[in-house]
């Protein structure tokens, strides 16, 4: 009788699925710079003020690309250097990063002005279309919402 492989899944909830994906603090703050602050290099990710130490960093964007997220290019003006780029995997992450924004803005002190979560909360669809199209055109600005950024 042939056996089913075992999955390497704690359950098959897609709750406990998406955790294993990118549920720790380092995946989602990778993502987040990604989608919000346009980062694309290892650098701009180090140097992003986290605080995480290199080898974490290394470890994280590579789970991130082993799980389909993030995909890597090399730069075209420096073909030594590597760029990171969300995927559909991981800007369809884009809906749940907004309600964490605003979930923590709104339950503890943050960096993020009431005005700017106001706008966030009051424009989420809007604000959702730009995220989507900046990475539709490659445009690694980073996001803004009525002019004003979403980021300090």
């Amino acid at each position: 009788m042939l056996r089913k492989p075992k999955s390497k899944r704690r359950s098959g909830c897609p709750v406990s699925v998406s955790l294993e994906m990118i549920g720790d603090r380092w995946s989602l703050l990778i993502v987040r710079d990604l989608m919000v602050r346009g980062y694309r290099t290892f650098k701009e990710f180090e140097e992003s003020g986290e605080g995480v130490a290199t080898n974490i960093l290394s470890e994280r964007l590579h789970k991130l690309k082993s799980t389909g997220i993030i995909a890597t290019g090399v730069d075209a003006s420096d073909g030594r250097k590597v760029n990171y780029r969300l995927t559909q995997k991981g800007i369809d992450l884009a809906p749940a990063l907004l309600e964490l924004l605003i979930w923590g803005a709104r339950h503890e002190k943050t960096e993020a002005s009431c005005a700017a979560i106001a706008k966030m909360t009051q424009h989420r669809e809007a604000l959702l279309n730009e995220v989507r199209a900046r990475w539709k055109n490659n445009d690694p600005r980073p996001l803004q919402v009525n002019g004003h950024w979403v980021w300090p």
